[in-house]
């Protein structure tokens, strides 16, 4: 039995962890990390990782950036707080809100901040039905998601969320939210679909569901351009173009949630640049300041901002906001990091090293463990299964997945089993070729590892 260091019995004692199994962290631990430098991180012990996870899919700049500390350090000096409310203002929210408007592949008249992907894809949502009452559509309110989505934790980003632990217990998914297909091909595919058929199909069946509610009392649809928590999945050749022709059709915003994929990780700028999303909206947060600071965003399109105009001459006042909207540490550390991004090209630079990270990636379908591997850009997906040939996922509580992060926390490479048994990789945007060959032969150290105790274990019987 592992003895458990003094920051690990105090961790244990007082800290309520987020998405962890309570029951089994009691015994086992935390991860107690002490620094970290680029795509490093370091225990208590003196261990040293690659961060293969970008933190949560978020330190794009890797870390000990000295530029993102000095920006910080400046505005604390200069302007610690301020708010937004009430119309009063400050120059680093002014100036990332130019710059976001300039960067977005959305119709952004204006943007709007808040702390986390939480809240930004909440607010999206009273958004949505704020614009619909003020346009004298006040049925016109669902919200439609994808199962396997992640769009957060809040009450109503969690009920957005397509995983039903999310859900489970918690008494959600709340009503006006409405859950399609998940556009994973390999494994929802029919036999002898194409995935252009299966994109098809997709969109049809959500043309169906929109039909059967009513049109009018469908308000949006949001979807992230690669779907994260749920499993690393890339969408069907042709698939958000046919969901966009559906959602044109019948009035309904589309809503990008780049949380994870905003700021080069696809190899665009933005995802739905890599996959010809035409959004009416964006959610951003995580890169937007190497998650040096908690910040989040959203797009407001001219339409939106306009009815929400008439709203304040109406009721009196836009009431909706947080204390840290805004916030100008967070906004200054963001502004930095947009420069760092554009002045070291990281679009171009994720270009430059994605094949090779991709290669590597593919590579991995050899393994006895591995079902499919999926990826774009610096994201990926290695899924693994029980039998190769019939798809078939190991049981759940078998707890392959979580088996093969921990092996992999000791070959060095912390990274994170999703949705089940997919190994999820989202390094920091600045790593190079070495660090990536670094990174992939601790996984594969992994996998053998996990091969080995599998047989042991008889869990192919």
């Amino acid at each position: 039995m592992t003895t458990l260091s003094n920051s690990a019995m105090r961790d244990i004692e007082t800290i309520l962890h987020p998405t962890t199994n309570l029951a089994l962290h009691r015994t086992t631990g935390p991860l107690v990390l002490d620094r970290a430098e680029g795509i490093y991180v370091w225990d208590t012990n003196g261990k040293r990782y690659i961060e293969g996870l970008a933190g949560l899919w978020c330190t794009g700049l890797g870390y000990g950036n000295q530029e993102l500390v000095e920006a910080a350090r400046e505005q604390m000096s200069k302007l610690s707080f301020t708010h937004l409310f009430g119309g009063r203002s400050h120059e680093p929210a002014i100036a990332l809100a130019e710059k976001l408007k300039e960067l977005v592949p959305a119709p952004a008249s204006k943007i709007f901040f808040t702390s986390s992907g939480s809240e930004a894809n909440d607010t999206q949502i009273k958004l949505a039905w704020y614009y619909n009452n003020a346009r004298g559509l006040p049925n016109k309110k669902k919200i439609i998601s994808r199962m396997k989505a992640y769009h957060g934790v809040t009450i109503a980003s969690a009920s957005l969320t397509g995983l039903p632990i999310f859900h489970t217990d918690f008494d959600l998914p709340i009503q006006r939210v409405l859950h399609t297909d998940c556009p994973h091909y390999w494994r929802f595919g029919q036999e002898g679909e194409t995935e252009e058929e299966f994109a098809t199909r997709l969109a049809k069946n959500l043309e169906d569901l929109i039909l059967r509610e009513g049109p009018d009392t469908i308000a949006a649809f949001i979807a992230e351009p690669v779907m994260g928590a749920g499993g690393v999945i890339v969408p069907p050749r042709t698939y958000f173009e046919k969901i966009q022709e559906v959602l044109q059709r019948y009035d309904i915003l589309m809503i990008a949630d780049e949380v994870i994929c905003g700021f080069g990780r696809t190899g665009n700028w933005f995802g739905t640049q890599t996959f010809n999303i035409k959004p009416d909206s964006i959610s951003m947060a995580k890169a937007i300041t190497s998650a040096y600071m908690p910040l989040g965003a959203i797009t407001v399109s001219e339409p939106v901002y306009q009815a929400m105009v008439e709203e304040s001459k109406k009721l009196g006042v836009f009431a909706h906001g947080f204390t840290y909207s805004g916030h100008p540490v967070s906004c200054a550390v963001a502004v930095k990091t947009l420069e760092i991004y554009e002045r070291i090209n990281i679009v171009g630079h994720v270009q430059k090293v994605a094949p090779v990270f991709q290669a590597r990636l593919n590579a991995l379908n050899d393994h006895p463990l591995v079902g499919e591997t999926r990826g774009v850009g610096l994201i990926a997906g290695v899924e693994l299964v029980k039998n190769k040939a019939t798809k078939e996922s190991f049981d759940v509580r078998k707890g392959v997945g979580p088996k093969v992060v921990k092996f992999a926390e000791e070959e060095g490479l912390i990274c994170r089993a999703v949705a089940g048994d997919t190994i999820a990789l989202c390094p920091p945007l600045i790593i190079n070729e070495d660090g990536i060959n670094e990174m992939f032969d601790a996984l594969v150290r992994a996998l053998n590892r996990a091969e080995e105790w599998v047989s042991k274990e008889g869990l192919r019987d």
